[in-house]
């Protein structure tokens, strides 16, 4: 069959793309007069556009997603071979890569037994709320159903992962949102809501515990939490936060679901964010990073404890988990998700996102020695935050068209960055960085020498 345009045409691709696609998170009226960027190869950490200008990718596709890099033809060709072989059944049926990575998956995560597939992070999120909910219903007479999430925490774009989001400006216009989700403080130390507070994280998670006494004890029955804030600043919790999160949880009998659609599969320097602070939670969800971005994947993991709930009562037809996600059933995504864990495995990539993630927070720290509009910078392996402020003293947040003059600066000199975006009124003034973990030294150089030359250049 002849393609009416032929993938080499590239000022036709542009044209038919502005035309007709509808593109994510940006506003399309200048494309009325520019052309939209499009993506046209990728090796290793860098990407070429149609214009066959080359950039040192520093945030994984954008979204924190490529984890092992571009062009792995050891993935591609997974898949390949898999959707010839059995592309896709229903997950009422198994598959032999979905059953072979949930196994290796549940390997790296002691505690947690059971893996139900879906697509897209925000799916994942969905289906534990809905655990949540149904457990709710079956167990406690409904009373258990408020889900508690953070302020400046992010879990997806379905409306009701928006009504769990802690971004106002991700929610704003898309009300009204699902009832029974209520927000508890964020833990950003450097924007302390604590002052005279001997221990800033003990503080952080007590606050949590005033919001459940608040709506009471009986009410709710989840909290999720990022274990690292992603898109609303790269926040990393202060010591104390998450044991004493862990101890109100068991003492509410709460259940604790922890959101790694970011901080999953290696970026912190572990396999999870959440294993750098000892945290057992009863759901972890998971997506990006699962599959490096070279098939569609998401996951929720939750303990045994949590999948006995749903079969206790076999007569009952509507004692199950009575969900399906379709493409939870596509044999590709966990294919895929195989191959991309071998890798990580086999390269050390682990190992190197330590290493590489400290010499980035290295020459950050040194950046902002250099740069007084850094206030802060922080983060954990390769997922890292700078913080720009109009005045150290005061922190008083960068205005955000100057935030986002560096990262175009940055794009300019072929190096891609990132930066809080449509997120927090007033507070999307956080650069973001999370190069894949296949960095080395010179890319991570690279990547804070084009900073360093924006910052002089918008700045002086």
């Amino acid at each position: 069959m002849n393609l009416p345009i032929q993938p080499n045409d590239i000022q036709a691709v542009i044209e038919a793309d502005r035309a007709h696609v509808w593109h994510h998170l940006i506003q399309h009226k200048p494309f009325e007069t520019i052309d939209p960027r499009i993506m046209v190869e990728g090796r290793g950490m860098r990407v070429l556009d149609a214009t066959g200008k080359e950039h040192l990718d520093g945030v994984s596709g954008g979204v924190w997603t490529v984890n092992v890099g571009y062009g792995r033809e050891s993935i591609a060709n997974a898949v390949r071979d898999q959707l010839v072989k059995m592309n896709y059944f229903a997950n009422s049926a198994g598959s032999i890569p979905g059953a072979l990575f949930a196994k290796q998956l549940i390997d790296k995560m002691p505690g947690m037994s059971r893996v139900y597939y879906s697509n897209s992070g925000s799916e994942a999120n969905e289906k534990a709320f809905k655990m949540i909910r149904q457990i709710s219903h079956r167990h406690h007479g409904g009373r258990k159903y408020k889900i508690l999430y953070r302020d400046r925490d992010y879990h997806g774009t379905t409306l009701a992962a928006l009504s769990a989001g802690g971004q106002p400006q991700r929610v704003e216009q898309y009300g009204p949102l699902v009832p029974g989700f209520v927000m508890v403080p964020h833990c950003l130390e450097y924007r302390s809501q604590y002052p005279d507070a001997e221990s800033y994280g003990e503080a952080a998670a007590n606050a949590i515990e005033e919001v459940i006494l608040r709506e009471g004890p009986d009410t709710v029955g989840g909290l999720c939490l990022e274990p690292i804030t992603a898109g609303g600043g790269v926040i990393t919790p202060p010591a104390g936060y998450w044991e004493r999160v862990q101890e109100i949880c068991a003492k509410y009998k709460i259940l604790l679901h922890i959101d790694e659609v970011v901080c999953g599969v290696g970026r912190t320097g572990a396999w999870f964010g959440y294993q750098h602070y000892g945290v057992k939670p009863d759901f972890v969800t998971m997506a990006k990073g699962v599959a490096s971005g070279y098939a569609a994947i998401s996951c929720t993991v939750t303990t045994e404890e949590v999948f006995d709930q749903f079969k206790d009562d076999p007569s009952d037809p509507m004692s199950y988990f009575r969900d399906i996600s379709t493409f939870g059933g596509c044999a590709a995504g966990p294919a895929a998700a195989l191959e991309n864990m071998r890798i990580i495995e086999d390269e050390n990539l682990i190992e190197n996102t330590k290493a590489m993630g400290e010499r980035m927070m290295n020459n950050l720290r040194a950046l902002q020695e250099k740069h007084a509009v850094i206030g802060d910078v922080r983060g954990k392996g390769l997922f890292l935050g700078a913080e720009l402020v109009s005045d150290r003293g005061s922190r008083e947040p960068m205005d955000e068209k100057r935030v986002h003059a560096v990262v175009a600066d940055c794009m300019a000199q072929g190096v891609i960055i990132g930066a809080t975006n449509r997120s927090l009124p007033g507070f999307n003034n956080t650069l973001c960085f999370s190069p894949a973990l296949i960095a080395t030294a010179q890319d991570i150089d690279q990547i804070t020498d084009s900073v360093d030359q924006a910052l002089k250049k918008v700045f002086g």
